[in-house]
């Protein structure tokens, strides 16, 4: 437990004074952070990168998304391992910066939420 604070600690420090670490380094994935939510949030986007790149160090984000989700804001970042099927997701609340949860999505998993999200999607649409 102290070693994942550490490790925290110090992605954080990096990224402060521009250090590339991972997360730093990786600037090009999918955003999805709606700013009306984005000024609500107390936790930058690059510092709860930062954490949610902590917990799956050998991952590379492959998205982020600031929702309303069960009375939290919180980033949801999408992680892809090289070499391990499926993504990791990992929950960082956006007002306390910690991580909240975090899964494993199989292949499966990612193409029946994509369903859910898409058929979500087209019924707040219409009228």
């Amino acid at each position: 437990m102290k070693m994942r604070a550490l490790m925290r600690a110090l992605a954080m420090c990096a990224v402060a004074i521009g250090i590339a670490t991972p997360a730093a380094a990786q600037t090009s994935y999918k955003r999805d952070v709606p700013d009306s939510l984005a000024k609500r949030a107390k936790v930058a986007e690059a510092a709860a990168a930062a954490t949610a790149q902590a917990r799956v160090p050998r991952g590379v984000i492959q998205g982020v998304e600031l929702e309303k989700e069960k009375g939290r804001l919180i980033y949801s970042y999408d992680i892809k391992t090289a070499g391990k099927s499926g993504i990791d997701e990992v929950n960082v609340d956006a007002m306390t910066g910690k991580i909240i949860a975090f899964a494993h999505e199989s292949p499966a998993d990612e193409k029946k939420e994509a369903a859910e999200d898409a058929k979500a999607a087209k019924k707040v649409k219409k009228p």
